[in-house]
């Protein structure tokens, strides 16, 4: 870095330690701005630095730092609003919901294969609910129960509640991550379910054991017994394998196949 650049740095500098090294420049500046977040130089709310300041102070271009800055952006790290200050933001699972459209909607079996990775998170999600719920936890999911049993023979209001169910019981983890991933793939599963749904006439007692296949999950998770818990979730999925099935089907009647490309 010239010796102007560096008199048109403040002694605060947010990214002060010296030049990045002139390879990848733009993956150095993204390390450098996330490690600025992960220290606490840089919180949820506040706003970064002009691209000039940002490229002043890891000693690149104001192009490097803008590409630098839009990938944050892509990453949900940071938000860019039209002439105002780019903010830092707390993390949420949007990156996630648009990767796991985009790659289901690449495939012809992409809703198929959205589910079988719902069955392998899912189980293991409900037992570490029941280890390290809340009480606060409890009360969310016997609401969501609660509108649940109001739905039933409503489709579009039983989605919005399974859907909320399904993430609580992941927020209740203990698991940032865990919850991340159910809550990024709300639009595919909503999607799943809009299928499963709508494949026929459900009765009453349809409706009912579908429901108490959620209630099963909650008294194990009340109850502290993670054997349970992830046996219940279990045995909600193998109850929908039929369905499933028939979801493998609809995907392929109405879907044309891009060879084996990945998304």
């Amino acid at each position: 870095m010239s010796d102007t650049a560096r008199s048109v740095l403040e002694d605060d500098d947010l990214f002060a330690g010296g030049d990045v090294v002139p390879i990848r420049l733009g993956d150095a500046v993204i390390q450098r701005i996330t490690e600025a977040i992960h220290d606490g130089r840089l919180k949820p709310g506040d706003s970064l630095p002009s691209e000039a300041r940002i490229a002043a102070s890891f000693g690149v271009s104001k192009p490097i730092a803008r590409e630098a800055i839009r990938q944050l952006a892509a990453m949900g790290v940071v938000h860019i609003q039209q002439g105002k200050p780019t903010r830092v933001q707390a993390l949420d699972a949007a990156p996630l919901d648009r990767f796991y459209r985009f790659a289901v909607r690449g495939r012809a079996n992409g809703l198929t294969e959205a589910v079988e990775l719902r069955r392998i998170l899912e189980p293991p999600i409900a037992a570490h609910s029941a280890e390290r719920r809340s009480a606060g936890d409890i009360e969310k999911l016997d609401l969501i129960l609660a509108r649940m049993e109001d739905s039933l023979g409503n489709v579009p209001r039983w989605i919005e509640a399974d859907l909320d169910f399904h993430e609580a019981v992941a927020a209740s983890s203990g698991n940032r991550l865990l919850d991340f991933q159910i809550r990024g793939l709300r639009p595919v599963i909503r999607e799943v379910m809009e299928i499963f749904n709508s494949r026929e006439a459900r009765g009453a007692d349809d409706w009912r054991r579908t429901f108490q296949r959620h209630v099963r999950v909650v008294e194990a998770i009340r109850a502290g017994d993670p054997i349970a818990a992830s046996a219940a979730m279990n045995k909600h999925f193998e109850a929908a394998e039929a369905a499933i099935a028939e979801l493998a089907n609809h995907r392929e009647d109405h879907h044309e196949p891009e060879g084996d490309a990945r998304p």
